[in-house]
This record gives structure tokens, sequence and C-alpha cells, in this order.
């Protein structure tokens, strides 16, 4: 294969992977959309959201190194996230199977959500390559999104998410 129809592919296939809408920024609407978690059973978003502050974070891959360690940041803290009335939606791209492997494994208290087709990736603008989203989080609350980082942490995932919320205004 010549050069120049290499180059071609690459830029071809890379635009096709990554090409979709920008990350929802802070005051857009959430997207009322549904997906099953890790039990299969249907999640509908915008019933979750009705309950209260929301954090939704995209993980690339269920029991990765950095997804076991983001998650597990978000667990550590349960206590915290609780009290402040903070509910968590983890989603990536793998199957209920998987999720659910990944969530008993590591004894996540939120549901898992599998977004094998990547529509809710896509509902929130993260960027992803063949069906893996980009590690990124946003916290909705009243149905629209309040907060959101573009590049999530792993390690201190959890005290990103208490900060972000105690600089929020005051219902």
């Amino acid at each position: 294969m010549k050069l120049p129809t290499f180059s071609a592919l690459l830029a071809f296939f890379g635009f096709a992977s990554f090409a979709q809408a920008a990350p929802l920024a802070v005051g857009s609407a959430a997207p009322e959309i549904s997906a099953v978690d890790q039990d299969g059973k249907p999640v509908n978003f915008k019933d979750v959201y009705a309950r209260g502050t929301t954090l939704v974070y995209f993980y690339p891959k269920a029991a990765t190194p950095g997804c076991t360690k983001q998650g597990c940041s978000l667990r550590n803290s349960w206590a915290d996230l609780q009290a402040k009335g903070i509910q968590v939606l983890g989603v990536s791209g793998d199957k209920p199977e998987a999720q659910k492997k990944f969530a008993e494994a590591q004894k996540f208290p939120f549901p898992l959500i599998a977004d094998t087709d990547s529509k809710v990736a896509e509902a929130f603008g993260v960027p992803h390559l063949l069906g893996i989203p980009k590690r990124q989080s946003f916290m909705v609350r009243d149905g629209k999104i309040v907060w959101n980082m573009l590049g999530a942490s792993t390690d201190s995932h959890a005290a990103d998410v208490l900060k972000a919320f105690d600089a929020l205004p005051k219902k």
C-alpha cells in the first residue's frame, strides 16, 4: 500500500471514529435516555434524575486498572456521596455480564450501565473509539448538567465530585 493511501485511510478511520458532538456543557439539558444495567434491567435516566443529584461517569472498560481505581474511589467515598444525596451511574460499552462481574468483584453500591450501542455516550457527547468511551463525568441536578469533568480522574474521582458538589449553588 502506498503511503498516501495509507495516510488517507488513517485519516478517514480516525475521523469516523471520533466524529461526534462535543460533550454536554454545564447548563445543557441532561439526556433522557434509557439503557440496561449490569442485571439487564432497564434504567430510565430521567427517572434517576428525578430522585436527586446524579453523577453519570463514563469509563473505558470494566475491570481495567484505571477504571477499577475510578470506581473504587466512588465506592470508598460512598457514605460521603450518599450524605450529600448524590446518586451514581457508571457507564461503559461493556456487556451486562461484564458489568455485573466488575460490580460484584469490586462491591460497587451503584449501578453500572451497559452502553453496548454507545447511545448513552453519544447522548452525552462523550468521545469514543469503537464503542469505548473516554473517561468523563457529568453531574445532573434538576434535569440539567451542573458540572462536568472532561478527563475524569481515577484515584481522586470521588474527591473531585464532592468538591464540585460543594461548590454548586445551594438549592
